[in-house]
């Protein structure tokens, strides 16, 4: 496997027992397997397909609803597994596009095709928002799985925002490829939700 120097089966082993921890609805091993599915689809336009696969079995591999830092600690494992593994240069690279994950804004790489793998991983990371409307519902309804601690009107308020702050955005995805195919049907999935949320 020519993957293998990065992430291997042991270390796959251990990952996924981070995604089938309890009270993982979506954050767990079907996103990870979803978004691998997508890397392999793109993996022509890839820069680093390894690094951005890695990224990938890493980016919610700390999950806490309640946590704050849920990427930054994800990061900090990934730099944890992989060092000694990879160039620090290339490291870098993984654990910046998996704290990009809080935000979803591009980091800032000096150079273009480690932009470009940015851009097509945050993508695929939201890709579910330009799902077809019954599997983005299943993702919301999963989402507020995660969130049953909080209560309906806190969570009504949260999500809101967090729907509002995408809808504002110029662009919901950060490459070509993913607004022809998703942006149209994430943008209508996410009114959808919001009037729902607003009922």
């Amino acid at each position: 496997m020519e993957n293998e120097a990065l992430i291997d089966e042991p270390l796959k082993n251990e990952l996924s027992a981070h995604y089938r921890a309890e009270g993982r609805h979506y954050h767990s091993l079907a996103h990870i397997e979803a978004m691998l599915v997508l890397a392999g689809h793109y993996r022509a336009s890839l820069h680093d397909p390894e690094a951005v696969e890695t990224a990938i079995w890493f980016h919610d591999a700390i999950y806490d609803s309640r946590a704050k830092d849920n990427e930054a600690r994800s990061a900090a494992l990934a730099e944890k597994k992989l060092a000694g593994r990879i160039d620090a240069q290339r490291l870098g690279r993984i654990t910046a596009m998996i704290s990009a994950t809080a935000t979803h804004e591009l980091p800032q790489f000096g150079d273009e095709n480690a932009v470009r793998d940015a851009a097509l991983f945050l993508d695929m990371d939201l890709a579910i928002l330009g799902a077809p409307p019954d599997a983005f519902d299943a993702y919301e309804q999963a989402v507020r799985r995660e969130y049953g601690w909080v209560e309906e009107p806190m969570w009504r308020a949260g999500r809101s925002a967090v729907l509002k702050s995408f809808l504002a955005r110029a662009h919901i995805f950060h490459t070509e490829e993913f607004r022809q195919r998703f942006e149209a049907q994430a943008r209508e999935n996410m009114a959808r939700s919001l009037e729902a949320l607003g009922a």
